[in-house]
């Protein structure tokens, strides 16, 4: 990717000279770090099963503590078809681990005094003013009319709720409510509700237009909730998006670029993987007899083919929709290098990125006693990363104030300040039906010997 200077106002501001990348974490000991190096090796045994199974095709993990890599391992292969080897320099779709990076991209922008986190999202997109809420909703079959008198049973879509007034939203949705799910807003794919069947017919979250278009068209939809109610996993991230676009005058891309990705080396990060990186793109692959959209199905025999070449095509192609959402690419190390910045509060390699106070509000739950969705139980959810608030309700092994977030392919990553650790876990399978990413981190704790926890 090309790199490009920044004005003379972040160069003082984040103490950059030039947009020099900052360097690979350095390796570690494991015994060093307090960790058995015996028991690490259970994760390679676990991991080779189950690549022997059929589980995975091939994935990748990292361990660092104290900013040193302690654990690096790879199993299988990139793609099977063609035998392509699984390495550092693997590209992975990073889905919806794309998430936490716009979220810190956008706070680095309320730092700069750009927006307040209750302003009214339609302050700056207008196109998301004066919103209605759905006559159903995801808890219930029931439709309310406007006039609270009428009451029908709601299947998806259904036809006869046709031309019946919706009720306005109780307040408008913030940018608050945008960066911790409780904007109101939908998703489309998952859903059985009026507004998942809406959002379906409109092309969401996929979109063939631009994040313009596609907030225009959000602007059209109803809300599932009335913002500030319900935490509900959503479209919400592309619209930070739209809404750092707005407030810089870039690119969603370029901003990425200009701001995190070069100044944090990461090389290959971003919307599309460039014609000269492609033979190190990991295939995607699905379980037998699942389709794409087929979270929670069972597969209709064990093992894994190749997915439909359509949903890696905006990859390798371009699309115009950058989506902050589930739409970047990058590899391991290079969500490290993110996720130990976060754990550094804000800094890496001597580079400034967030203040320490704005990391930390990020990384504590937001939600009050609003529960998180999900089945994250002992989880709430903070500015773009789910955090954990009851290690034990959580049922795995954890700590208090650990936070991360997952992709749709199996990915996942976490940051666990207690410890001073950070976890990085890649898989390419969609939908992903395995507990390989929970197991990666099960086995990693498993083989911590010296605790920091109180």
């Amino acid at each position: 990717m090309g790199r490009s200077f920044i004005g003379m106002f972040f160069v003082f501001t984040l103490g950059l000279s030039t947009l020099v990348g900052a360097a690979p974490l350095p390796a570690g000991s494991a015994a060093d770090a307090g960790f058995s190096e015996a028991r690490l090796a259970r994760i390679d045994a676990h991991m080779n099963a189950a690549v022997a199974a059929g589980e995975m095709v091939g994935g990748m993990g990292l361990i660092a503590r104290d900013g040193k890599v302690i654990y690096r391992s790879h199993w299988g292969v990139a793609n099977r078809e063609t035998g392509q080897p699984l390495n550092d320099e693997t590209i992975f779709r990073w889905y919806s681990m794309s998430k936490p990076i716009t979220s810190a991209a956008l706070m680095m922008l309320h730092e700069e005094g750009r927006f307040a986190l209750n302003d009214p999202i339609a302050k700056y997109l207008p196109e998301l003013a004066n919103l209605e809420v759905a006559r159903s909703t995801a808890d219930s079959a029931l439709a309310i009319f406007s006039d609270g008198t009428q009451t029908r049973t709601v299947g998806t879509g259904d036809a006869s709720l046709e031309g019946q007034r919706r009720p306005p939203s109780t307040r408008q949705p913030t940018i608050h409510d945008l960066l911790r799910h409780t904007a109101g807003l939908g998703y489309g794919p998952f859903g059985r509700t009026e507004v998942d069947a809406l959002y379906r017919e409109a092309g969401f979250p996929s979109f063939p237009g631009d994040l313009k278009t596609f907030v225009e068209t959000l602007g059209t939809l109803p809300l599932q909730y009335d913002p500030g109610t319900k935490w509900h996993y959503s479209v919400a991230v592309a619209v930070q998006g739209r809404l750092i676009e707005v407030l810089t005058g870039q690119r969603f891309g370029a901003f990425l670029e200009e701001r995190l990705f070069g100044p944090l080396g990461m090389d290959t990060a971003g919307f599309r993987v460039a014609p000269e990186n492609l033979d190190r793109f990991a295939e995607l692959y699905a379980p037998k007899g699942v389709s794409p959209k087929g979270f929670g199905e069972r597969p209709s025999e064990a093992g894994l083919v190749v997915a439909s070449p359509r949903i890696s095509k905006g990859y390798i192609e371009g699309t115009p929709l950058e989506s902050g959402g589930i739409g970047m690419v990058g590899t391991a190390d290079e969500y490290l290098k993110f996720a130990q910045m976060m754990l550094n509060e804000g800094t890496l390699d001597g580079t400034r990125f967030l203040g320490p106070k704005t990391v930390k509000l990020m990384t504590q739950n937001h939600l009050g006693e609003v529960p998180m969705g999900l089945g994250r139980r002992g989880h709430g959810f903070g500015l773009g990363v789910s955090v954990v608030i009851d290690p034990p309700h959580t049922e795995t092994v954890s700590s208090l104030g650990e936070y991360g977030w997952g992709g749709a392919a199996g990915t996942t990553f976490w940051v666990d300040p207690q410890e001073n650790i950070v976890g990085v876990f890649m898989v390419q399978s969609l939908p992903h039906l395995t507990r390989l990413k929970d197991e990666f981190k099960v086995l990693t704790y498993q083989a911590l010997m010296e605790s920091r926890a109180p």
